[in-house]
């Protein structure tokens, strides 16, 4: 509310020069203001930003302490070599037993040649028959012992990656182009995941928002143009602006007017937006003055 109040005064202030048109309305500048967080907790080992800095997305600012995270990591790296000798094992071991088969089927057809021509005993047959199925056990347990392989150097790399996203969390990357407004922590202090580290706006672009009558409603739709004004102190300075938002629903003026009529008007919040040069900070009072189709 003490917003709304400021922007009130603000248009008092802004009314007298003479030879402009008046007003519309008025309002305070605003910026769509992000607070940067850490996602996990522990010693900011690396803070490189300052109040009022230029700042890129993408640009890496600061560093939670990923000690232990980079050792845990270490460990399944020597686990996965581990796991992956195994799986060499397990293939050779499958390659041996499937080699025995081969054999074991030219032996076997040889004998049933033998055995039609009364060269080989039944017996041998039956040797040779249960000896296959032994081998054929052997490599069913093989495959079985391979996929057990498999499964453990699945979790192994899930492990990796869970491990690999955790180091990842502990460097912090502006999320968007702006100036940083407010830095909340300094190199070397305890942090915690959500805890804000600093806040920034892109000041490029800024938001005006005033408040309207409902009698103004009609001069005003989402998309169209006006004329947005500051007051530098020595004259006025126009740019123009683009209507973004109107609100669906009416709130009270603010207490600061006064008169009982004007406590119990009902406006409508409106956004504006403005490319800034450079003039317009956050807070600053300003003024909007409609484009009428006529103009």
């Amino acid at each position: 509310m003490n917003r709304i109040a400021t922007l009130f005064l603000a248009g008092f202030l802004l009314a007298d020069c003479a030879g402009q048109k008046s007003p519309d309305a008025y309002g305070v500048f605003e910026a769509a203001e992000t607070m940067v967080s850490a996602e996990v907790s522990g010693k900011l080992i690396h803070l490189d930003l300052l109040e009022g800095q230029l700042l890129r997305k993408g640009q890496h600012v600061a560093t939670v302490d990923s000690t232990l995270p980079a050792l845990q990591k270490q460990e399944l790296l020597a686990r996965r070599q581990s796991v992956r000798a195994k799986m060499v094992n397990a293939e050779a071991q499958i390659a041996v037993v499937q080699q025995q088969i081969d054999n074991m089927q030219v032996d076997l057809q040889r004998v049933r040649n033998m055995l039609q021509d009364d060269a080989a005993t039944r017996k041998q047959l039956d040797d040779l028959v249960g000896a296959d199925k032994i081998l054929n056990k052997q490599l069913n347990a093989a495959r079985a012992q391979r996929q057990t392989v498999v499964a453990e150097l699945a979790a192994v790399n899930s492990n990796l990656d869970l491990i690999s996203e955790q180091m990842r969390r502990c460097r912090v990357i502006n999320p968007i182009d702006g100036t940083v407004l407010n830095k909340y922590c300094e190199a070397f202090e305890m942090t915690a995941a959500g805890k804000p580290l600093y806040k920034i706006a892109n000041l490029d672009e800024m938001t005006l928002r005033i408040y309207i009558s409902g009698a103004q409603m009609s001069a005003v739709k989402i998309g169209s143009s006006c004329t947005v004004r500051i007051d530098d102190g020595k004259k006025y300075i126009d740019y123009p602006g683009t209507i973004i938002w109107i609100s669906d629903s009416a709130e009270f003026t603010p207490k600061i007017i006064q008169t009982k009529q004007d406590r119990v008007t009902l406006v409508y919040a409106v956004k504006v937006r403005v490319a800034n040069d450079g003039a317009i900070k956050i807070g600053m009072p300003g003024e909007v003055i409609f484009t009428r189709p006529s103009e």
